[in-house]
């Protein structure tokens, strides 16, 4: 898939307020500081379309960016904020969740996994729930170009090894840099493949 278009649409709360005209919608959502806003501007090309920030939970809403004229790319609110306050963390639970599990138009959700870490609860445990409620998704492994290949396969099959004591079938895996661009074409192509599924 070639991006020849990126537009911001709107940032909002409300999963009631996301936009109505039907496009397929692909969702990206991960633990604070696992780069996803430098993946999404390194997917799309676009250098400052997601605001990056070295403080983590920059992303307290559901932004809309609209990708071709022809479906939504979705940057979620992290989660497991451990320096947020209790009210902030359930708000943000309350927004994650009413999204994922409401929002008819959402098609994937991507996972983002920093790839130099183990398997945490926390991400485990939210796999854990969306695969209890339905939630089609996606693992993305970010940062890659920060280990050694040899370090990257091993912790990668780690991981799965880790999935594999919950899960009998694992999910679609992409492993990404955004330094580098790795996985770019993998990641756009799989959700290209995706649309083509659902005008049949």
């Amino acid at each position: 898939m070639e991006i020849k278009k990126a537009e911001f649409v709107i940032s909002n709360t409300d999963v009631k307020a996301c936009p109505t005209n039907g496009l397929p919608e692909y969702a990206f959502i991960g633990r604070s500081n696992v780069g996803k806003s430098s993946l999404i501007n390194m997917l799309t090309n676009r250098k400052g379309l997601a605001k990056t920030s070295s403080k983590p939970g920059k992303t307290l809403l559901i932004n809309h960016f609209i990708i071709n004229d022809e479906w939504y790319l979705v940057d979620l609110p992290g989660y497991g904020y451990a320096t947020a306050g209790k009210a902030t963390r359930e708000k943000l639970k309350k927004i994650i969740e009413s999204y994922i599990l409401f929002r008819e138009e959402l098609t994937c959700l991507f996972v983002l996994i920093d790839c130099r870490h183990e398997a945490q609860p926390i991400d485990l445990e939210f796999m854990e729930w969306l695969g209890v409620s339905g939630v089609p998704f996606s693992i993305i492994f970010t940062k890659a170009d920060k280990l050694s290949r040899s370090s990257l396969n091993d912790s990668l099959n780690a991981y799965k090894e880790k999935l594999f004591e919950k899960w009998e079938e694992l999910p679609p895996l992409f492993v990404t840099s955004s330094e580098k661009g790795d996985g770019r074409m993998e990641v756009l192509d799989y959700i290209e493949s995706i649309s083509n599924d659902i005008k049949k």
